[in-house]
């Protein structure tokens, strides 16, 4: 399972190129389940990812809840990547990926887009139970909580700009 929230960026940490960063590229064979393909570096993976609970409601905090989904990963020579991209929909989402510690041991995934969607800077946290994500302070760079918010998805993305 993965439990994630998914924020704006109200402004970059200022040492960000002190962070370890990977360039992705991912494709979509399909989005409802979601089915992907993503070069990151030099390792292909292809994912399969299927809402469990949308983000949609709230939480007793207030906060949206996290967004929840079953997802399985496969390993992709580069071969075969290359003949999945031929079939994929949309266009290829390109990004460059920070991961930044958090307190707690939580990671953030900073995500800035290029090319159709330059200048959209996202960030994910993905928590190891709701209880935790429920009582998530996020740090003050982070802006608005976007979780459950499709406009921000990057299988949306890939067909919207």
């Amino acid at each position: 399972m993965e439990i994630e929230r998914k924020y704006l960026v109200r402004e970059l940490p200022s040492d960000l190129d002190g962070y370890p960063h990977v360039e992705i590229e991912q494709c979509y064979l399909c989005t409802s389940p979601t089915v992907r393909i993503r070069r990151m570096g030099d390792v292909y993976i292809l994912t399969v990812k299927e809402k469990v609970i949308s983000g949609k409601r709230k939480v007793e905090s207030g906060k949206p809840e996290a967004i929840v989904n079953r997802e399985e990963e496969f390993a992709l020579s580069a071969e075969a990547y290359e003949r999945l991209k031929a079939k994929c929909e949309g266009r290829p989402v390109l990004k460059t990926r920070y991961k930044i510690p958090l307190e707690g041991g939580l990671t953030a995934e900073l995500d800035i887009f290029h090319d159709a969607h330059e200048g959209l800077r996202l960030v994910e946290v993905e928590f190891p139970d709701t209880a935790v994500s429920n009582t998530f302070t996020p740090p003050a760079w982070f802006g608005e909580d976007v979780s459950s918010d499709r406009r921000y998805r990057n299988s949306w993305l890939a067909f919207n700009e």
